[in-house]
């Protein structure tokens, strides 16, 4: 009787242990693997302007409840998804109390369907549209982990608590470097609120769209979800310095940072022999700038000599402008040469418009590559044609040739031409 206690509790064990391997692989335990698991807080406007009839014959409130029923069946299962109501709760004519309606509705987490589903159906078109406190508050439910962080905002009209502006706020949100992404939708837009809902999503990287029925909505916010859950290269924020005395060291990575009108950023990076060095920056303008702007990106030694250089110009037509360099750094006979370190410069012509808040500086974004240069024995050829020097000569043959059997087959239908 005991042995086969024994033996069923060992059979429990090793099922337990196998049940625990499959669901966290060998390597990761439970709380890493929250921890690094996409977030989503989904930001609903409830305020009193859904009761509005114009979507498929039926109100915005009602639209959006369906397209939320819809996205939280499709929710993936390793995202942690949340929901944060404004507008929800006081229905009252008081602004002060109306611009901090915004709550908490289901908190970011694993999600549970029927719950989720259970609050989303009890919400009621209200109250004013505090779109600031709601974005300042959704950050803070994203808070923790290392995975990506999404905002889905869906709204149908512009934010009525002034003077908090959203779109500043979204520029302070962006300038923490958390790798915070705010997407907008916009119901049944109207030109203000299409401009304020375009300028947060720029402000964080992300994107805003128009909609105007309910199956639009559902797609774009499902899309948005689904993104979150692709694996994403999340930037480290960096801050660089005024010299390249003072810069920071970078390894290789995709780093972010603030370049305010007229000011100059400096980071060092430390190329080997035999390596090669790969940058490349974009700039964003966040705001509104004036026309004519570029931006410029210079690789210097520590002496202040120029290496190479990369710049790009724009007209008003784009809101982000890039470039970027290489420097392959040559091979030493000696194996125990240092590195070199070069100092990499950002900056950009971006000027301001008149009566435009300056700060934070502009969103830039910087990549950093340092690789393994190429073998200019294997990859150079005579006149720097490379491997294609074969190729050709291989294409003059084939046009002498063709010229040949052209000419004689010109020759050949003038002569018959000639006979009859």
């Amino acid at each position: 009787m005991i042995r086969t206690q024994r033996l069923a509790a060992g059979v429990c064990a090793l099922l337990a242990a196998l049940a625990a391997g499959i669901a966290f692989p060998a390597g990761a335990t439970a709380d890493e693997t929250t921890a690094a698991a996409p977030k989503v807080d989904l930001v609903l406007d409830v305020s009193g302007s859904m009761r509005t009839k114009d979507m498929d014959g039926g109100t915005r409130m009602a639209a959006a409840k369906q397209a939320f029923n819809e996205v939280l069946d499709a929710t993936p299962e390793n995202v942690l998804l949340g929901i944060r109501t404004l507008g929800a709760n006081y229905p009252g004519d008081d602004r002060k109390t109306g611009c901090k309606d915004t709550a908490q509705l289901y908190p970011v987490g694993p999600l549970d369907r029927t719950e989720a589903k259970t609050a989303v159906a009890t919400l009621s078109p209200t109250g004013w549209t505090p779109i600031g406190p709601a974005l300042l508050k959704a950050a803070d439910d994203l808070e923790g982990g290392t995975g990506s962080k999404r905002i889905v905002l869906i709204s149908d009209g512009e934010d009525t608590c002034p003077p908090l502006d959203p779109c500043e706020v979204a520029r302070e949100i962006a300038a923490k470097g958390i790798g915070l992404t705010i997407d907008t939708l916009g119901l049944v837009p109207n030109v203000k609120m299409r401009q304020q809902l375009s300028c947060i999503a720029e402000a964080t990287g992300g994107t805003y769209t128009s909609v105007e029925h309910t199956d639009e909505l559902t797609d774009r916010v499902n899309q948005l979800v689904d993104r979150a859950a692709d694996p994403v290269v999340t930037p480290v924020a960096a801050e660089g310095a005024a010299s390249c005395a003072k810069a920071p060291t970078l390894k290789s990575g995709l780093y972010t940072d603030r370049e305010e009108f007229g000011q100059e950023r400096w980071y060092r990076v430390d190329v080997e022999p035999g390596q090669e060095l790969r940058a490349s920056v974009s700039v964003s303008a966040d705001r509104a700038v004036n026309p004519d702007y570029g931006v410029l990106l210079r690789a210097v030694t520590v002496h202040g000599r120029e290496i190479v250089r990369g710049e790009a110009a724009g007209i008003g037509r784009t809101d982000v402008v890039s470039t970027g360099l290489r420097y392959p750094k040559a091979e030493s006979d000696d194996d125990d040469a240092p590195a070199e370190t070069v100092c990499v410069q950002v900056t950009h012509s971006y000027s301001a418009a008149a009566g435009l808040k300056t700060t934070p500086g502009m969103p830039l974004e910087l990549t950093v590559d340092v690789v393994d240069g190429p073998s200019q024995a294997s990859d150079v050829a005579s006149f720097g044609l490379g491997r294609g020097w074969w190729l050709l000569g291989v294409l003059v043959l084939v046009g002498f040739l063709a010229g040949v059997l052209w000419g004689w087959a010109s020759r050949w239908r003038v002569a018959v031409w000639r006979t009859n």
